[in-house]
């Protein structure tokens, strides 16, 4: 248990976190949205300070990151809990965890741990995923902070609910995230618990201060597979930058979601047509391996220059981070 950042003390022992844009406004013993910050005598705390519940080695691609150090492994690590309540979550057992249970599961590390576990097993970076980062931002930020010293970069997956301040808290020490963007306000607020401006206005700041970003909208059918939805998806990250890359993936039914069915393909292929006519140099089709929507294509001759088969790269075509056979740049961060 560590004391959190990001709080006001307010009148009758009650506590405003500012972790995240819920801004909870949390009683004495009682705990915020996400199930781990707990208010104990006016002050708050994370429940969650290095209780990893979590922690694989995995391919980048699967974060996913596709212009970020593509073929290198991140050490991965996550706690219980969430700020949202997605209908739809695939780690749910981990990250509502504190919504069913009080005590709070997770073996011991320290930062020291975790850099030394992502330094043995040859992490290019560590990746904060599988429940949102922004709910475990003390233990994140001091891992982030040694990471960097010792020469490893920070990934965070995450929802894009963090507060205005904590981003810029984090932000000098987190190189690449993958912000998912799920749907319109209506979603957001029957799916998910939330709203969709603070993660619009997040994914515009992240790149305003030097973060690479890469967006994520899983496609549910009936809910957010309009055609007008997934345009003004496409136009909104044309309006930050052309060369975000999307990726729209494939739902399947699981947790409280189970009455819609797995996206059609062909839905897929259309909103990475969508996002090409809006003007994106760089869209993927997720969770259908072998469809051919993984690859990178050069913007300009649309040659192959990374070519993917679900997580793993069967072959780079770059050279100095530009397309082998017309010489244009494939924006990223550790192309080769």
């Amino acid at each position: 248990m560590k004391e959190a950042l990001f709080y006001e003390q307010l009148s009758d022992g009650k506590v405003k976190c500012g972790a995240c844009n819920h801004h909870c406004i949390i009683s004495p013993q009682a705990r915020g949205i996400c199930g781990v910050r707990e208010n104990r005598e006016g002050k708050l705390y994370s429940l969650v300070y290095g209780k990893i519940i979590a922690y694989h080695i995995d391919p980048i691609e699967k974060k996913p990151l596709f212009h970020f150090y593509p073929g290198s492994v991140s050490y991965s690590i996550a706690t219980v809990g969430c700020n949202f309540r997605c209908l739809h979550c695939q780690n749910y057992t981990i990250s509502q965890y504190p919504r069913l249970y009080k005590d709070i599961p997770g073996e011991d590390f320290t930062p020291e741990d975790v850099v030394k576990e992502a330094r043995a097993s040859g992490c290019k970076s560590i990746s904060y995923t599988y429940t949102e980062p922004t709910i475990f931002l003390e233990f994140a930020y001091d891992c982030m902070v040694l990471a960097h010293k010792e020469g490893i970069k920070n990934v965070w997956v995450s929802n894009g609910y963090m507060s205005d301040e904590a981003l810029r808290f984090v932000a000098p020490y987190l190189d690449a995230i993958n912000v998912d963007l799920k749907g319109d306000d209506d979603f957001y607020k029957k799916i998910c618990g939330a709203r969709l401006e603070p993660v619009m206005k997040n994914i515009k700041l992240l790149k305003e201060l030097g973060v690479w970003v890469e967006v994520t909208t899983l496609i549910i059918p009936e809910l957010n597979d309009s055609e007008e939805f997934l345009r003004s998806i496409a136009r909104f990250l044309v309006s930050i930058d052309p060369s975000i890359p999307w990726h729209v993936t494939q739902f399947y039914p699981t947790y409280q979601l189970t009455d819609k069915p797995r996206t059609p393909v062909e839905t897929l292929r259309k909103a990475r047509n969508i996002g090409f006519e809006e003007g994106l140099k760089f869209v993927y089709t997720g969770n259908v391996p072998g469809e051919g929507g993984e690859n990178t294509c050069c913007p300009k001759c649309k040659n192959i220059v990374i070519e993917r088969f679900g997580y793993f790269i069967s072959k780079i075509n770059t050279l100095n981070s530009k397309c082998m056979n017309c010489g244009t740049e494939i924006n990223g961060v550790g192309l080769p």
